[in-house]
Order: C-alpha cells, then sequence, then structure tokens
C-alpha cells in the first residue's frame, strides 16, 4: 500500500476517533444531579446575599439612598435597563419609586425561591436573572466580582435543564424521567467557563511580583475594610503569606488542569472550597467565598454518572443548601 493510500485511510479514521471523543466528552448520557445541585447552591447563596441586603435595600437601589438620582446615573457605566428608568416610565401612573423598587425585589425573592425548590426552573431562573439585571445595573457602583459569576450561572440555567433533578418540576411531573440530551453538554460549558476563569485569574497574578512574595497575602489580610482577624504577626513569618500566594498561584493555574483527571480532582475540588472558604471568613467576603465554592462543588464535585445513587445525590444537595 502507497502512503498516500495509507493516508487517505488513517485521516477519515483519526477524524472518526477525533468526534467520538468530541461525542463522549459533550453528549454522552449524564445524570442532571450536577445542575440541579448548581441551581440549588445559587440560589442559597443569592437568597442569603438578599436577606443581607434587605435592611438597606432603599438605599441602596432608591433615588434618595446614598447614591441620589443624578448622581448614580451620572456614575453608572452601563446604559443596561435600570430601575430609575422604571420609575420615569411609570410615574404617570401614579406608581411611586418606593413600591416599585420594593416590587423588583419581592419580585427577585420569589424567583430566587421558585428556583430553589425547582419550580418552573427556567422560567425562575429567567426571571431571576432578568431582576438581578436590574438590581445590579441600577447599583452597578457596588456590584463586584459575585454579582458578575451570579449572573453568568443565572443566564446558564436559563437553558440547562436544572429541574431535571430534586426539583418540584420532577416531583409533579414536567420534567422527563430520563434527563435530556443537553445535560451533558449544559455541565461542560460550565465546566469550561470555570477552568477559563480560573487559569486567567491564576496567570494574571503570577504575571506580578505581590503573589510571589508574599504581599498580595499581606495587603489582603490587613486592609481594614477587609480585615476580620488581627495578622499583625504574619510580619514576623513572612514567608507564611509568601507560602500562602504560592499555593493560590498553585490552584488558581492548576485547577484547569487538574480538575478534569480523577485522581486529582478531589483534591483540587478541596482545596477551591478551602481557598474560598477562607475568603469568606478571613476577608468577610461572604457571598463571594461561599458562591465560588458551590460553583466548584456543584459542577465538578457531584457525579454526573447516570446510576448515580440517588438517596447520596439528596444528601449532598442539602449539604449545598447548608453550607451558608
Amino acid at each position: 500500500m502507497s502512503g498516500r493510500a495509507a493516508l487517505r485511510l488513517a485521516v477519515p479514521a483519526a477524524l472518526e476517533r477525533a468526534w467520538q471523543a468530541i461525542d463522549r466528552f459533550a453528549f454522552a448520557p449524564a445524570s442532571a444531579v450536577p445542575l440541579a445541585a448548581l441551581r440549588i447552591g445559587l440560589a442559597s447563596v443569592l437568597l442569603l446575599q438578599a436577606a443581607m441586603v434587605a435592611p438597606v435595600f432603599l438605599d441602596l437601589y432608591g433615588r434618595s439612598g446614598i447614591l441620589q438620582g443624578p448622581l448614580n446615573d451620572v456614575l453608572s457605566t452601563s446604559d443596561l435597563l435600570r430601575i430609575g428608568w422604571l420609575v420615569d416610565g411609570l410615574a404617570p401612573l401614579g406608581i411611586g419609586e418606593a413600591a416599585l423598587v420594593r416590587s423588583t425585589g419581592a419580585l427577585y425573592a420569589l424567583a430566587l425561591v421558585a428556583l430553589l425548590l425547582g419550580w418552573r426552573a427556567r422560567a425562575a431562573a429567567a426571571l431571576a436573572w432578568l431582576t438581578h439585571l436590574l438590581l445590579m445595573m441600577t447599583a452597578d457602583s457596588t456590584s463586584y466580582g459575585a454579582d458578575s459569576y451570579a449572573h453568568i450561572f443565572l443566564f446558564y440555567l436559563m437553558w440547562m435543564p436544572s429541574g431535571a433533578a430534586l426539583s418540584l418540576d420532577r416531583w409533579l411531573g414536567r420534567a422527563p424521567a430520563e434527563p435530556p440530551a443537553t445535560t451533558r453538554l449544559s455541565l461542560r460549558v460550565a465546566q469550561v467557563h470555570l477552568c477559563i476563569s480560573y487559569l486567567a485569574s491564576g496567570l494574571a497574578k503570577a504575571s506580578g511580583e505581590q503573589w510571589w512574595n508574599g504581599e498580595a497575602i499581606w495587603r489582603s489580610v490587613m486592609l481594614p475594610e477587609y480585615r476580620q482577624v488581627d495578622f499583625s504577626w504574619l510580619a514576623q513569618h513572612a514567608w507564611i503569606p509568601m507560602v500562602a500566594g504560592w499555593l493560590v498561584l498553585l490552584i488558581e493555574a492548576g485547577y484547569a488542569f487538574f480538575i478534569w483527571p480523577r485522581r486529582s480532582r478531589r483534591i483540587w475540588v478541596a482545596a477551591t472550597v478551602a481557598l474560598h472558604l477562607g475568603i469568606a471568613v478571613f476577608l468577610g467576603l461572604v457571598v463571594f467565598g461561599v458562591l465560588m465554592a458551590v460553583l466548584t462543588l456543584a459542577v465538578f464535585g457531584v457525579s454526573a454518572e447516570p446510576r448515580r445513587d440517588r438517596a447520596a445525590a439528596w444528601t449532598l444537595a442539602r449539604c449545598l443548601s447548608n453550607l451558608l
């Protein structure tokens, strides 16, 4: 057989093997439990955030609050829909600002409860995403990473079959008995997104000196707005923040490589969860820390195998909702 003939046979075979690998990776049958865990965990964290914000809700989102209406408009970095637009548009109907702001917050909370319970899961995710957008754009000067991640994954849940397990939709028979064909692909989208995020974050940190010499860790725990515990004693042990910085770089930059193999997955899930719970405890960034821990725990820590034991799945889902 000539080399050209052998090449003609080898190329289709290689393409077939590549397609089979892609098919297994993105479209193999999968349990919907990880997506349900993502839905339950995300809704739980956002309900916690809503409860924390509730006492100062009008101060944050009202035009007579911390940032007055015109000032808020000037400082806004986006032209997307804001509550102020609704206030102006509905003023002729006699709907007051306070009532509209409270109604938006109540609608957001109800959507999160429906999402948590898995009642009309995709519609609940869409409503939560829309009201979250309204609130985030209205007070975008107070938004930070947790809000951005929450908004992205609410958007994903609009399309993911997260109601196919551990949900009222499943209990009421609205969700099919077998997980939809898009379940594995939906899970892969969330997993790849997290891998890209952590890799980009790790490489950005590694490009400077502050995470190598410990300065970033020292500043983080000593800044007055983040300081929860007195870590001034670290000045006498400079090697500790330096090693801590190396560990952060290793966890984040290595996330995309070590979270996939089964042998290292549990270690990296545990390390990532520990990192973010440490952020929640020692920097006071509770919502961000718990949210990021939930994302990794849900999409990488919950088995997607179709024969996953249901009792264990329910137990893990409860752990996610009680992580707060």
